[in-house]
């Protein structure tokens, strides 16, 4: 007699163990695919916002009217970028120094540097959000699907032992069912692994490209502290 070995029979026909396993894949798979594409977009949102600044940054733009653009796009509530919170937040220092007639270029210029450098520590806790998540999924997912296998096996060996006659019909339809968990813990495991490496490769160029940055505006800051200007720097 001919055996119904489809994946919907084998998972119906597995132990009430094997099936929690199989459902707690199932739950983490559509967690880490919907983790995924949040941070795909917001990758790419990143990318969009740090390249529009950049272009500002270096077209010529003042640096006074660069950091009221910033200031009233975050009192509006509107999307910036992480180069632009950070340019904002070191200028904002830089400008308050300046305000309490502080004229030495080492405080200034420090000031500047810590406040760019805190900044710059929030914004990647930020991005680096759901990269632990993913990683936890990609190495534990696996093993949760081998515990189903192992807790399958079990089972269908236990039912077997009350059995005169052993065949391959008859062990088969049980070990196909345990094996069932282990697929499901690869299938999860496997796109979370890949979209980490893919992510974490993404958000160190995005790291280096903000450190840049802070260094280029840092050296313009210096030109400026050294010129000795009375004001708030105007131009670059």
């Amino acid at each position: 007699m001919t055996q119904d070995l489809s994946i919907w029979t084998m998972v119906l026909n597995a132990s009430i163990v094997v099936q929690l396993v199989m459902l707690l894949l199932v739950v983490v798979s559509i967690s880490s695919w919907a983790a995924i594409f949040r941070k795909l977009f917001a990758l790419r949102k990143v990318q969009a916002h740090n390249e529009s600044f950049e272009r500002d940054f270096w077209s010529g733009t003042s640096l006074n009217d660069l950091f009221n653009t910033a200031a009233r796009n975050a009192q509006n509530g509107q999307d910036t970028g992480p180069m632009e919170r950070i340019f904002a937040s070191g200028m904002r220092e830089y400008q308050k120094l300046r305000e309490r007639r502080i004229a030495d270029p080492g405080t200034l210029m420090d000031g500047a540097r810590r406040a760019m450098r805190a900044s710059y520590q929030r914004e990647m806790d930020v991005i680096e959000s759901s990269l632990s998540f993913l990683a936890s999924v990609g190495s534990v997912s696996p093993y949760v699907g081998l515990f189903g296998t192992v807790w399958g096996i079990m089972h269908a060996f236990t039912g077997l032992a009350s059995m005169q006659q052993v065949t391959l019909a008859t062990v088969a339809p049980g070990i196909a069912e345990a094996l069932v968990a282990t697929a499901i813990g690869l299938f999860s495991a496997i796109p979370a692994v890949v979209a980490y490496n893919r992510f974490a490769r993404e958000i160190d160029r995005t790291a280096i490209r903000l450190e840049t940055f802070m260094e280029e505006f840092s050296n313009i800051l210096q030109r400026n502290v050294a010129a000795q200007s009375p004001a708030v720097p105007a131009g670059k």
